[in-house]
């Protein structure tokens, strides 16, 4: 069986500076590496990873490959995918099925390829792999030891599954780790959509107005971001307590629907569908430009925007322009998939060294405590968690305080 289906792996080269560049630059990964290297934790399993297949996540292949593991990756998205990073993944004998561009029908055969070589465990992204296998691909249910997940998205989903008893093997959520959303979700997400927005469109964000459709720890980081581009920022939200924390951290709060006549900007940060929708658009500004930087396309509907749009055509490499009856023209910026990644290169290489890491050290904790773990969806250690921080810092030769045994007496006991 072929181990790979790619755009050109003549490009290799070149996809190899890029792994070599982010390697330089995520130190606790190489840390892990080395380990692995020496202990081989995953000698013998088969590891399937889907995620967005940029540079960083192919050093987190090599790092679990190093660990004794038979690689091979699919794409989470498939206008993240560069093809000459999965190119030289395949050089140094990693299976990869994606390439850039796929069309909807290739991206789930590219899965579907990617799974029959049977993987022990998984890393996901969003839950395409969990939600194959699950109800496509039933006959890998009894190999597969658990895995990992990415992004909200996809922890959104396993909890669904967990609650309705249909979940089939362990998972660890990623996500919800301090290591991986205090960091990746708020400052990888805030400098990498506004690099992506900004090389795509080449305009000014400062004296705009943006509009933040999300206060998670991923709208904070593109808010932030924003407000530190010499933006006025307007921030929607569905939850009263991440409204008042806006106000507090000293954005405007309002409803999308009054907030969408006032924006040059609009990003939408919410794993949910059809945040701006059709009564949006209705009302916004001549020339309002619209990004997504939540995991799937469906946060700004489509359908509603061309069902209003007399003419559509693309003025610039990943901006489409939809011009309305009434002459407005609104700009979707890549497809409206996640502008981070579709129209850029993902997260700082610094920030995805913590995330990955989890990813890694995680992946080995589901391996070892096989037939431990219940068919649930789990929290990342807190033991784990620790170690990557401290990795960090050392990595930054910072070092900190640690607590006396009195005084960790003291915090464990009830007198004063």
């Amino acid at each position: 069986m072929q181990n790979y289906a790619i755009k050109d792996l003549n490009l290799a080269p070149e996809g190899k500076l890029k792994i070599e560049w982010v390697q330089e630059h995520m130190p606790v990964l190489r840390t892990i590496e080395e380990e692995f290297r020496l202990k081989k934790p995953f000698s013998g399993k088969k590891v399937v990873i889907c995620l967005h297949l940029e540079a960083k996540t192919a050093y987190l292949a090599k790092v679990i490959q190093s660990g004794g593991a038979e690689v091979t990756v699919t794409a989470s998205n498939p206008l993240s995918t560069q093809d000459d990073v999965v190119a030289a993944l395949v050089k140094d004998g990693i299976g990869a099925f994606a390439w850039y561009g796929a069309t909807e029908e290739e991206y789930k055969k590219h899965i579907h390829q990617a799974l029959d070589f049977e993987p022990d465990l998984i890393i996901d992204d969003g839950g395409d792999l969990v939600s194959t296998i699950h109800f496509e691909r039933q006959e890998l249910l009894t190999k597969i030891r658990g895995g990992a997940e990415e992004t909200t998205t996809g922890i959104l989903r396993l909890k669904a599954l967990e609650k309705d008893g249909v979940l089939k093997f362990p998972m660890i959520g990623v996500n919800d780790a301090l290591c991986k959303y205090l960091f990746d979700n708020r400052y990888g997400t805030g400098q990498s959509v506004w690099d992506g927005i900004m090389r795509t469109t080449n305009l000014v964000v400062a004296g705009k107005t943006v509009v933040v459709v999300g206060y998670g720890w991923c709208g904070k980081g593109v808010a932030m971001r924003a407000k530190g581009l010499g933006a006025k920022v307007i921030v929607t939200e569905i939850d009263p307590i991440k409204a008042a924390e806006a106000i507090m951290d000293g954005f405007r709060v309002m409803p999308l629907v009054e907030a969408a006549p006032l924006g040059d900007f609009f990003i939408t940060v919410t794993g949910n569908k059809d945040v701006i929708a059709k009564e949006h658009f209705q009302v916004m500004k001549d020339g309002a430009v619209l990004a997504n930087a939540g995991h799937f396309d469906v946060e700004i509907s489509k359908p509603d925007l061309r069902s209003l749009a007399v003419q559509k055509r693309v003025v610039r490499k990943n901006i489409e322009e939809f011009q309305l009856a009434d002459g407005r023209k609104l700009y979707l910026l890549a497809e409206g998939r996640l502008v981070n990644l579709a129209a850029g290169d993902g997260h700082p290489a610094e920030i995805m060294d913590m995330t990955f890491a989890l990813q890694a050290l995680s992946l080995q904790y589901v391996d070892q405590n096989y037939g431990k773990l219940e068919a649930k969806l789990y929290p990342v250690s807190e033991e784990i968690d620790k170690r990557v921080a401290n990795l960090k810092l050392q990595s930054l030769g910072v070092s900190i305080d640690r607590l006396t045994p009195e005084q960790a007496k003291y915090l464990a006991g009830w007198e004063v």
